[in-house]
């Protein structure tokens, strides 16, 4: 929105502030690292090239504090000029914007999780039956191969090995 008010003019006042210094603009979006065409749309009052909110209130504050005004009377007669516009400067005109991003995003993942689900839930129920009746992957070995293990009344037999055996020609002691 341009505005024009006469004596009331926010841009021509920083315009000629300038001016008194002797600085152009591309000096002070240098000093400031705000753009020229902000700046320039800033002193055509032009406050729809501003970023918006409170950057459009600090884009005011670096260009007062660089022509030599004081910043916060010159952020108050901005808000007071631009009262509602000061605030939503730079952002869209509608309320609410659908990010469509998001929304297929959380689509997407929500398609995943119930996709986990179906798939591993009747894995879970496979796995449990057979471990339950004793012939899936965690039923024990002597399940699967019919082996038992050795009792306590089984004899041992223990191998010497071949190293150690006593040599053929010497005498018992």
């Amino acid at each position: 929105m341009t505005a024009q008010k006469g004596a009331g003019d926010f841009g021509r006042k920083l315009r000629e502030a300038r001016e008194r210094r002797g600085l152009s603009l591309r000096q002070i979006a240098d000093a400031t690292k705000i753009s020229v065409p902000t700046l320039e749309a800033l002193e055509r009052n032009d406050i729809t090239r501003l970023p918006g909110g409170i950057f459009s209130r600090g884009v005011v504050r670096s260009y007062a504090l660089e022509v030599g005004l004081e910043p916060e009377a010159t952020i108050g007669e901005f808000m007071s000029q631009f009262p509602h516009d000061s605030v939503t400067a730079g952002h869209p005109a509608t309320a609410q914007i659908e990010d469509h991003d998001a929304v297929e995003s959380d689509r997407r993942m929500a398609t995943a999780f119930l996709r986990l689900v179906l798939i591993s839930v009747p894995v879970a129920a496979f796995v449990i039956y057979f471990a339950a009746h004793g012939r899936g992957p965690m039923a024990p070995a002597s399940h699967a191969t019919g082996l038992t293990a050795p009792s306590a009344s089984t004899p041992r037999v223990e191998r010497v090995p071949p190293a150690a055996a006593e040599p053929a020609g010497s005498p018992a002691p």
